[in-house]
């Protein structure tokens, strides 16, 4: 039986026939029995086996706006084989193969430790990388199911029966768990636990290119075999970024990637900062290999409106009134561009105001990430780009004050600063390496002096962006 848990950012409008929401942001309009259908489901009556039903449920979950649960699943525990690669850090093991007893095998692969890891069903002469490791192992499995986990990770109990649950759809090929850093007791460990690059949040997705959620990370993720032979696993050539590869290559073929935030597994955090560092540095170098075989927007350090990247100009250069009217401009044209689809325009109004804001956070994020190794020093020059970078930074100490961390806001803004340019610095290194800027330029779309669109179901684009953080 399957019901559909609303996404957060899924609202009805216009008595009901009217949806908002997902990601990319949507509308999608009902008919009346489409609507009554929706009424229902958010009342957690089961979707139901009727063809026009089942379309409408897909459509939804397609779209980011609802979300699959299923009571049961008939793989199980004895349908999965774990793959754990591991270099030189063979004691991690002992944290983790006690938590794996249920699946139907555990396959440790050796990527080249320089002290050969015991009962390692293989191993590398000399190290691969991850990537090799994986595929290595994964061609050696004959269930129906792969479970990458690392080798420091530790699975929390029950982990796998939700995951398993979202491949009753035929269509989905792979599943993540949250991935949550390790409670500590330092300062490190502390910011970790809410800033981990493995940690997704709490709310499940339908990943994608351009989605909320655009990748997952293998550090735990369970994958069809079928579907790696498809595509042929890993990209052995990347040494980093080959899980946002691997992501992007089975979605572009056809299959359903999610995440499902019920799983949990615990991830070890780096224990000293320089290693944090190394490891964000590290992840920023990806970006320009992935540009290369992905696309030069794929890897956009920020996508937004073009009007609305000008307001935000505008007000950086320390013209406010200029920049606010160009944002009330364009949003007042956004009810007429809704109109044919029954959107209110107080509704639309709000959407375009509300993107405006939400794009002021996607620019700044760019501007301390990205660009940051370039902009900080040159901003930090003069009087009103200190200004700037005090605005930029300042949405660091409002989430210090939204979440309540447990870490003190001088060091929680530090730690993130010190965060972004590291990140930078990576994507600088990666984009000279690979002779490939598409990991530095704005994606900038959705000009409101475009034709309007059709009245028919439409995805808007523009109206919410998204900031890579590896």
């Amino acid at each position: 039986m399957t019901t559909l848990r609303l996404d957060p950012s899924t609202k009805a409008v216009g008595g009901g026939r009217v949806l908002v929401g997902g990601a990319p942001l949507r509308v999608i309009r009902l008919s009346a029995t489409g609507a009554r259908l929706f009424a229902a489901w958010c009342d957690g009556e089961p979707v139901g086996d009727k063809p026009h039903h089942r379309r409408l449920a897909d459509k939804l979950i397609l779209a980011g706006m609802v979300h699959p649960a299923y009571d049961d699943a008939k793989l199980t525990p004895q349908d999965v084989t774990v793959v754990v690669p591991v270099r030189d850090h063979a004691d991690r093991l002992a944290g983790l193969l006690p938590h794996l007893a249920e699946v139907r095998e555990t396959l440790v692969v050796d990527d080249g430790s320089a002290v050969p890891v015991p009962h390692a069903v293989d191993r590398h002469p000399v190290p691969r990388g991850p990537a090799a490791a994986r595929n290595t192992g994964w061609r050696k499995v004959t269930t129906e199911l792969v479970a990458f986990l690392d080798a420091d990770t530790r699975p929390e109990p029950g982990w796998l029966e939700p995951l398993l649950a979202q491949f009753e759809d035929p269509a989905v090929v792979a599943v993540a768990p949250r991935v949550r850093s390790e409670p500590g007791a330092g300062t490190l460990s502390r910011y970790e636990r809410l800033r981990s690059s493995l940690d997704m949040g709490p709310v499940p997705a339908q990943v994608r290119p351009r989605g909320r959620i655009t990748y997952l990370p293998t550090a735990a993720l369970v994958v069809r075999t079928s579907a790696l032979q498809a595509i042929h696993g890993f990209d052995e050539e990347l040494r980093f970024g080959e899980d946002v590869d691997l992501i992007w290559r089975l979605v572009d073929a056809g299959g359903s990637v999610r995440y499902e935030p019920r799983s949990e597994v615990v991830h070890a955090p780096r224990s000293t900062w320089r290693g944090w560092l190394q490891q964000r540095y590290s992840y920023g170098t990806s970006a320009g290999p992935l540009a290369r075989r992905h696309g030069r927007k794929a890897l956009a350090p920020v996508r937004v409106s073009g009007w609305t990247a000008l307001a935000w100009l505008a007000i950086a250069a320390g013209r406010p009134k200029t920049g606010a009217a160009i944002a009330l401009a364009t949003a007042a044209l956004l009810p007429r561009k809704l109109k044919p689809l029954d959107v209110p325009a107080e509704e639309a109004l709000g959407i375009a105001l509300r993107g405006h804001v939400a794009a002021g956070r996607f620019l700044a994020d760019a501007l301390t990430g990205a660009w940051g190794p370039v902009a900080v020093p040159l901003l930090a020059l003069s009087r009103r780009g200190r200004r700037v970078l005090a605005l930029a930074y300042a949405r660091h100490l409002l989430d210090w004050a939204r979440t309540r961390p447990d870490v003190g806001p001088a060091r929680w803004l530090l730690a993130r600063a010190a965060d972004d340019l590291a990140y930078g610095a990576g994507v600088w290194r990666g984009c000279l390496a690979e002779r490939q800027a598409g990991p530095l330029i704005p994606d900038l779309a959705n000009w409101p002096a475009r034709r309007p669109p059709a009245p028919s179901t439409e995805a808007l684009r523009g109206a919410d962006s998204i900031r890579k953080r590896r």
